[in-house]
């Protein structure tokens, strides 16, 4: 049911999204001579990538979910979804690039094919046409909305960002000491705000929310992308993500700070936590699939992944309390039995 949720949305908003993804019309003194034609293809070709993989679309179908619960016409979402889709793609690109990731959505990331300079390019293209996006929303829902959904993406960004930082800096650092306090800190950025509680916040305000049930869907939005991203990390330990990540570990390949690694690194013997830190501080390139594989045994030997699931089952129920007592302006049927079933397929997922 969730997958024909997902694939249904999905196609609406790319959709919107495809109209955007092409050079636009510039000033007659600026227009492409036609003898550059091929460079502007290439541009385009590149920029267009990472949106032509797409993705589960879970961030854009939660926002128009959420609109549609509260009784907002799906129409008057679209291209704020949209957006939110895009930002995905070029933060993507950056984040595979600062991580030096070799797959994204089974494929080789853009920095493989394209090189370093034109997959920044590319991403810095899509965030422009993010903002083109949002903007457009002043011919359907005016200025003053459009103005409020611009902060929100100021907003969810610039918490993101933040989280991006702090992980980049404590893995070059090689922080150990690090406790499950330290991990919801940088999830609640990357994870908390940007894949949950930002997108149903930007389809509440589209619907006319209060500021007291945004912030009901901020607090949903902790306990849920800690959920989220938790079963993100054990199945980066546990699964091949149903074929589309041909190396498994890929967190620890670049030396993430994760709850199952915390929890792995206070607990292990003396001998074993320092065999742990030895391969954690070596770049990628570095670390071997046997060591890396010697790692996920340590994980499964000091309980640690089940430590993470344990974890992410109280989130789950945390979340799925505040749903069914908070959020009950989420009303319209059968959208709220769908944002239900969307919240079971996050802690349940195998992919």
């Amino acid at each position: 049911m969730v997958q024909k949720i997902l694939k249904g949305y999905k196609k609406k908003v790319w959709k919107e999204l495809d109209s955007y993804l092409k050079s636009p019309t510039y000033p007659k003194a600026f227009d492409i001579p036609q003898d550059y034609s091929s460079v502007k293809g290439f541009h385009w070709q590149l920029c267009r990538d990472y949106p032509e993989r797409k993705g589960k679309y879970l961030r854009p179908v939660l926002l128009l979910l959420t609109a549609e619960a509260m009784g907002a016409n799906f129409r008057n979402a679209i291209k704020t979804a949209a957006a939110m889709q895009i930002s995905e793609d070029w933060l993507l690109i950056h984040d595979d690039l600062e991580d030096k990731s070799l797959e994204r959505r089974g494929q080789p990331t853009l920095h493989r094919i394209y090189g370093a300079e034109l997959a920044i390019n590319a991403g810095d293209t899509l965030q422009t046409v993010m903002w083109k996006i949002i903007f457009d929303n002043r011919k359907i829902l005016g200025n003053k909305k459009t103005e409020k959904i611009a902060d929100e993406f100021y907003k969810i960004l610039s918490r993101t960002e933040l989280g991006q930082t702090t992980e980049i800096k404590w893995t070059k650092d090689n922080k150990l000491n690090f406790s499950d306090k330290d991990w919801f800190f940088i999830c609640d950025g990357k994870t908390s705000c940007y894949t949950i509680a930002g997108p149903m916040r930007l389809g509440a305000i589209i619907a006319g929310s209060t500021d007291s049930q945004l912030e009901i869907l901020a607090e949903f939005g902790i306990y849920l992308g800690r959920c989220f991203q938790l079963v993100d990390d054990i199945l980066d330990v546990t699964s091949n993500f149903k074929g589309l990540k041909k190396q498994k570990g890929n967190d620890i390949y670049e030396g993430k700070r994760t709850i199952i690694l915390g929890h792995l690194l206070r607990t292990a013997r003396k001998e074993d936590k320092r065999k742990i830190a030895q391969i954690i501080s070596k770049a990628r390139e570095e670390k071997s699939q046997k060591e890396v594989d010697w790692i996920i045994s340590k994980m499964n030997e000091y309980e640690s992944i089940k430590y993470a699931r344990k974890i992410a089952e109280k989130y789950s129920d945390k979340a799925k309390k505040i749903f069914s007592k908070e959020l009950r302006f989420l009303s319209k049927q059968p959208v709220r039995k769908n944002l239900l079933e969307l919240i079971d397929f996050i802690l349940e997922r195998e992919y």
